[in-house]
């Protein structure tokens, strides 16, 4: 419950998930004269009827809860981000595969199931690979391309926006600084946040060199707590906004306690009282004795000793403790050199600039082909001066930038108005580059997952998200006079998610004799993998139906790097035995499958050192169990797609004298603070993914393999740090095939399934015929809002 695990890092415009992804440009129409200037808003411009009939018609959304950053470079939630990608532009997007459009001036015309499809953006870009390693993004600007306010976008406003995110002060998502741009490293080199520089001094400190003693006390004394009091607020709320309750009525209806046992910091008792797991102290939740937001923040400073950055870092819901601090802690201040300016970010005209990188870094088009925000808005024009090294703030305070944070303005479809009343209320940008909008009013409405299908099938909303689940499906087909899932009244739109479900190991926890990379390690964990595999397909179509499918790669199927069916060297995961030879047959009933599971099963454990006698086990090698835990976040009632398989799989290693223990958290943080403790065995979850299949931060001993997995393996790393050196996406994948075998063949995660996401359009109000076609994972619905209809 507490946390996705995030393949990636990068929130950039083209990797936005949900119901609302990414919306501009919108590409496969030409609503723009032929000279390819957007129309502009004059008696003779070249726009869409003002007449439509649906024109004066709001189009409503459903939303999760959203935390008011609407910023495109500083929201962090999906929802947020939702508003802001209809906002915003970015310089490059991709297509319906997931490949970038590198020269949408002009347009660049792909095909996708059989039909040609014109994509146009608001740059080119030509990417030049230098003899001495060096890597040079050339980039043009649309000209014409004007901000809602009327502004025209140039190459000061690219300009402005790097800076912004390569700040040391800056505390966002995007992580363009940590791309070997030329000089960026100088750049941001001799800063440090007041904030990180008050935390490793201390409240005892007594240099004050980079701060007075009036400011470190007030800091200790007084804005910290303040901003944990919050902090630990946010993370009772989020639970409310997301539904997470303890199911005791008393303790739930104060959201205090309800967060802090939900998010792992106290326990619910019999007698409707919680105790808290580190101070062992009781609230009864009788009169004024119920927790308050200071008591659940000391809870989990006592849990971290004061250490204030872990604790933010893992315990946050969507915002970090600096969100909640006052400004001035998060500027940065200089206490070394550094360069005036990013020598390898150059503006070369008034519509054109080039990035240059030290050496090739495959996912880098991603960040630099990000997001345009308007200098003139959320930067100071008296402060920009290119040729001077003054790029629209102070280097180091963002405070200009953030203020404007819930107001956000930019050069996408449509306009921020107001957020009232759990309402984001939004108008069409006359402006846009593409086509001014036919639906003049849009709303994004907060709703809770139950009403988003009934709000579709009742009228009170026209396009919303709902958690796609065999019955949920039902459901939606019920409502259509043609019991299909598209019919006369709600017609539905079922995309892959960015994403995928897994059975992971620990591969310290789960080894043989201390060393988790010995063959026998290996074997006892194929051992339990095998077993756990063959009852994916019967319970992932049990929970999901036609929402999902098993996987056998730990990649989502989403992305060009997956392996497919029809490669030749294609297999199924955990489908071999201990000698290399296939488990399983062409034919073979269920039962006789889940048989031949457990005696290849037999085989690795025997392989890895454990006595076996009369088919059953009787001893465990030195440093391995005959009994492994596993955790699954089913809220205690095995509401889990993999909840099924757990079962299943243990009743069936039970008869060979195996327990694999399911606990069934009804606090899914325990299953968090496990993993990235190091101290759980096995665990289900999911992984959201990236548009880049860049596996680093998941598999690399630098990255997630640090703390989960625990594979450490030289030989994976050069692999991954080889798929980033080159674009060749030919090479990437066989690459990437490599990489996914090893860790296969490493068994520290069993793929489980890929599912959909659901998204239902009401037939009844917009004119369906007008919804973006062949919407994919990186190209959703809202890509083309601007062509869309009511009836």
């Amino acid at each position: 419950m507490k946390k996705k695990q995030i393949m990636g890092l990068a929130l950039t415009a083209v990797l936005t998930l949900g119901a609302c992804g990414k919306t501009e440009p919108a590409v496969g129409t030409e609503p723009t004269p032929a000279d390819g200037v957007p129309a502009t808003p004059t008696e003779d411009a070249d726009t869409p009827e003002t007449e439509d009939p649906g024109s004066d018609v709001p189009l409503v959304v459903a939303s999760d809860d959203f935390s008011e950053k609407f910023n495109s470079i500083f929201s962090g939630s999906v929802p947020d981000q939702n508003v802001a990608d209809l906002v915003s532009v970015s310089l490059l997007l991709p297509d319906r595969v997931g490949d970038m459009v590198y020269h949408g001036i002009e347009g660049e015309t792909r095909n996708y199931n059989g039909t040609d499809y014109t994509y146009k953006g608001i740059a080119d870009c030509d990417v030049t690979e230098n003899a001495d390693g060096t890597v040079v993004y050339d980039f043009k600007l649309r000209e014409g391309v004007k901000f809602s306010d009327g502004v025209e976008l140039t190459a000061d406003d690219v300009i402005f926006t790097y800076y912004v995110i390569s700040d040391p002060s800056y505390d966002g998502g995007l992580t363009l600084y940590s791309l070997p741009i030329k000089g960026m490293e100088e750049y941001r080199n001799g800063s440090q946040t007041m904030l990180s520089l008050l935390l490793e001094a201390g409240p005892d400190n007594t240099d004050f060199t980079y701060f007075t003693e009036e400011q470190q006390k007030n800091f200790w004394e007084n804005d910290l707590q303040a901003a944990g009091e919050l902090f630990a607020k946010s993370i009772a709320q989020y639970c409310i906004n997301n539904g997470y309750l303890t199911g005791d009525d008393t303790i739930d209806k104060n959201y205090i306690a309800n967060g802090m046992v939900n998010w792992g910091f106290a326990t619910a008792n019999e007698d409707s009282s919680i105790t808290t797991n580190v101070t062992n102290t009781t609230f009864t939740m009788q009169g004024d004795d119920v927790p308050n937001e200071a008591d659940f923040w000391n809870e989990m400073m006592e849990a971290y000793e004061g250490d204030v950055v872990t604790l933010s870092d893992t315990e946050k819901a969507e915002e970090g403790i600096s969100g909640f601090l006052p400004d001035e802690y998060k500027n940065a201040i200089e206490t070394g050199e550094s360069a005036a300016n990013i020598s390898g970010i150059e503006k070369t005209g008034d519509y054109s600039f080039t990035v240059t990188l030290d050496q090739l870094d495959a996912s880098a088009i991603y960040q630099i082909g990000g997001y345009v925000i308007p200098m003139h808005y959320y930067g100071d024009p008296a402060q920009y001066d290119y040729a001077n090294n003054k790029f629209g703030f102070p280097k180091g305070d963002l405070s200009i930038v953030r203020e404007k944070t819930t107001k956000p303005l930019g050069a996408g479809p449509y306009v921020f108005d107001k957020l009232e009343a759990k309402t984001v209320y939004m108008k069409a940008n006359e402006y846009y580059w593409d086509g001014v909008p036919f639906i003049k009013d849009l709303q994004f409405r907060v709703t809770l997952d139950p009403d988003k299908e009934p709000g579709v099938a009742q009228g009170t909303l026209d396009i919303s998200d709902p958690s796609a689940s065999k019955e949920r499906l039902e459901v939606v087909k019920g409502e259509n006079s043609n019991g299909q899932l598209t019919g006369d009244k709600i017609q539905t739109s079922l995309v892959d998610v960015l994403g995928y479900g897994y059975i992971g190991m620990n591969s310290e926890n789960v080894c043989v004799n201390g060393d988790p990379a010995s063959e026998e390690s290996k074997d006892l964990r194929k051992a339990i993998a095998t077993v756990l595999a063959v009852y994916r397909d019967v319970n992932i179509d049990s929970y999901y139906g036609d929402a999902a499918s098993v996987i056998n790669y730990p990649i989502s199927n989403t992305s060009w790097a997956a392996p497919q069916p029809s490669d030749p060297d294609y297999a199924i995961a955990f489908s071999t035995d201990v000698n290399g030879n296939p488990i399983y047959t062409d034919g073979m009933s269920d039962e006789e499958k889940y048989k031949a599971a457990l005696d290849a099963a037999l085989g690795f454990f025997e392989a890895a050192g454990y006595t076996v006698s009369d088919g059953k086990l009787t001893a465990a090698p030195t440093g391995a169990k005959l009994n492994y835990e596993i955790l699954v976040g089913g809220a205690g009632q095995g509401d889990h797609p993999s909840f099924g398989i757990l079962t299943q799989a243990s009743e069936a290693l039970k008869t060979i004298g195996f327990e694999l223990r399911i606990n069934d958290l009804s606090d899914s943080s325990i299953l968090w603070s496990s993993t990235e403790g190091g101290t759980a065995e096995l665990w289900c979850a999911a992984w959201q993914a990236t548009i880049d299949p860049d596996i680093f931060q998941v598999y690399h001993t630098e990255g997630g393999s640090s703390y989960m997995y625990r594979i450490n393996q030289p030989e994976l790393d050069e692999m991954i740090i080889e798929a980033r050196s080159t674009t060749d996406q030919k090479i990437r994948k066989a690459i990437y095939k490599e990489c996914l075998d090893y860790i296969v063949d490493y068994a520290v995660e069993i793929p489980v399934y890929q599912r959909q996401d659901c998204v239902l359009f009401s037939a009844e109000r917009i004119n369906t015929d007008t919804i973006t076609k062949d919407i994919t994972p990186f190209y959703p619905w809202a890509r083309e809002i601007q062509n869309m209809k009511m009836r």
